[in-house]
């Protein structure tokens, strides 16, 4: 969900208005993807973020200073040698394509002016920022070999190529006659394919806009359009052209989805609520939140390193399971054992290999079929036999207790999942680290920097100003029940269902029952039966929750407990 290159035009022209002619002030990275600059400008600051994540790519003035890593990668390092103290010289786009460049003027050696220029490609997947002079690539974020493309290579040293580029029509610097007549020329195609082939920079939404106006079918063949319908055409394009010169950005949004996002107001949409904005940063930061593309450094790779843990501890199950049936028939062989010995001398050394006999322990006098080995004598058979009938009886109670902890660990991976599941922070991320670490599942790293400073619980007041925290992880959850909670105030839990730790400060004097429901709805939100009604939450004093040594992280045992069943979607 981006903007094509037509809605990219005005968007250009509105950072170019604000920015060019500021400082650039300092340059920080949030993740593999999302860039902040600093700009000061006319007695002011602008935090100019540049996204090159795959699902929203973007650039745009956000309001709110994003967390940083806390340690810059080298690119941003590159980024901040070349361009931090430089005055913004321009910033432009590439005819109509999805790539706006922002060129920046620092004093060099010499005492010389050079201009370094930040090319922002913002082309799906294959977004990139390259930094270049004088053509040349200075660096990129994302390196792209042979190996990668054929086409083209991004390379630092090589020479900066524009992506290929086709024979379209810019709607700003050409007359719409000529336009609708490269469009009459392709009879055989569909209208909306056409004016996709003619028109540069025009993204689904901008055709769709632009038809919908003209009044027309999508999906009419140009050979069945007469001049009226080519009149009604020219004057659409002729709207649109006006209608992104004086911009209404809007996003339509049903049910809390982005449909889409445009920097000209939508008229073709028959579904869902639109938004417009005063500016199409404002718009992007919104999209931004919407769509959710910030996403914690770590956390994609925590979240896949937990699933796995979980699906080998699920699998495991699987075959202690197996185990255990195997060991629970333990007495067949005991059985056999003994009628082999009871009937040995009936048969001769390695002469069968399955041989049958009246079970002895049978009272209608039932055969029993026994397959030997015949490399081990009839008396070795039976050694084994009752070897292997101990072995498996004695396994018994092993298989259990491993059956039992590979439970409890997909318990606590299951809140772990949950946790990362809810991490918005770059200290959330870092105290589930701290956990997988702690718990084996990561290997220990060297602190390049100071500890962060320990996160504090969600906050939220119920509707008489009582205060309830919430934890957002096993190590807040232990932190909040047992550190911060006083004995009399209130935990709450969803039964038996992964979630956070509740907390009612309460002060020594019993909630409401107002509050106590608002409580164990947020516990019913904070939890895997999110969504869900009549969701069980119990409910106790802090006083009666302990902790058993040896614990898993945010695991408690507790007693005297109540429950309430609400509905967690109504908080």
């Amino acid at each position: 969900m981006n903007l094509d290159g037509f809605s990219m035009r005005p968007l250009t022209s509105e950072l170019a208005k604000i920015l060019i002619g500021g400082r650039v002030d300092k340059i920080t990275q949030q993740n593999k993807v999302n860039f902040t600059i600093t700009i000061r400008n006319f007695g002011q600051s602008y935090l100019l973020r540049i996204s090159v994540a795959p699902q929203n790519p973007s650039i745009h003035i956000i309001k709110k200073s994003p967390e940083n890593l806390p340690e810059p990668p080298t690119f941003c390092m590159v980024l901040r040698k070349n361009l931090e103290g430089g005055r913004i010289a321009d910033i432009r786009q590439f005819e109509l394509d999805r790539i706006i460049f922002i060129d920046v003027d620092s004093i060099g050696a010499g005492g010389k002016i050079q201009t370094m220029t930040l090319a922002v490609e913002l082309i799906g997947k294959y977004s990139n920022v390259i930094l270049v002079s004088e053509d040349k690539i200075i660096d990129a974020l994302k390196k792209i070999g042979t190996n990668s493309s054929r086409v083209r290579t991004v390379l630092p040293n090589q020479i900066y190529q524009m992506p290929p580029v086709q024979n379209k029509l810019d709607i700003f610097f050409c007359e719409v006659a000529e336009i609708i007549s490269r469009i009459k020329s392709d009879e055989t195609a569909r209208l909306d394919k056409a004016v996709m082939n003619v028109c540069q920079g025009f993204g689904p939404q901008s055709i769709k806009e632009t038809i919908f106006s003209a009044g027309l079918p999508y999906d009419i063949k140009i050979s069945e359009l007469d001049d009226a319908d080519f009149k009604s055409l020219a004057n659409a394009l002729n709207e649109i052209r006006t209608a992104a010169e004086n911009p209404t950005p809007c996003i339509i949004e049903d049910a809390g989805k982005v449909l889409a996002i445009s920097a000209v107001k939508l008229n073709y949409f028959t579904q869902g609520t639109v938004q417009t904005f005063e500016t199409i940063s404002e718009m992007l930061e919104v999209a931004d939140e919407l769509i959710g593309s910030y996403t914690p450094p770590d956390k994609e790779k925590f979240s896949k390193l937990v699933h796995n843990e979980l699906k080998r501890a699920t699998n495991k199950i699987s075959v202690l399971e197996s185990e255990l049936t195997a060991a629970e028939n333990a007495d067949d062989w005991r059985i056999k054992a003994d009628n082999l010995s009871t009937y040995r001398y009936n048969f001769k050394d390695h002469a069968d290999e399955n041989i049958f006999v009246q079970n002895i322990y049978s009272e209608t006098g039932e055969e029993i079929a026994i397959t030997l080995d015949r490399k081990l004598t009839i008396a070795d058979n039976v050694q084994a036999f009752y070897r292997k009938y101990d072995k498996l009886k004695r396994s018994t109670a092993h298989i259990l207790g491993q059956i039992e902890k590979c439970r409890a660990e997909i318990s606590y991976l299951e809140t772990v999942e949950h946790s990362l599941n809810t991490a918005v922070s770059l200290v959330d991320i870092d105290e589930i680290r701290a956990e997988l670490t702690s718990g084996g599942y990561l290997k220990a790293e060297k602190k390049k920097t100071a500890a962060s400073k320990k996160p504090e619980p969600l906050k939220f007041t119920a509707p008489d100003g009582t205060e309830i925290l919430i934890g957002k992880n096993n190590a807040q959850n232990d932190r909040l029940t047992f550190k911060i909670a006083a004995p009399d105030d209130i935990w709450l839990h969803t039964k038996d269902i992964t979630g956070s730790h509740v907390i009612i400060r309460c002060g020594g004097v019993e909630p409401t029952e107002e509050t106590l429901l608002y409580a164990a709805r947020l516990a019913a939100k904070f939890s895997k039966a999110a969504g869900s009604s009549k969701v069980p939450v119990d409910y106790t004093h802090c006083r009666f929750i302990k902790k058993p040594n040896g614990s898993k992280p945010g695991f408690v045992i507790f007693t005297n407990q109540k429950t309430l069943y609400v509905d967690s979607a109504v908080v």
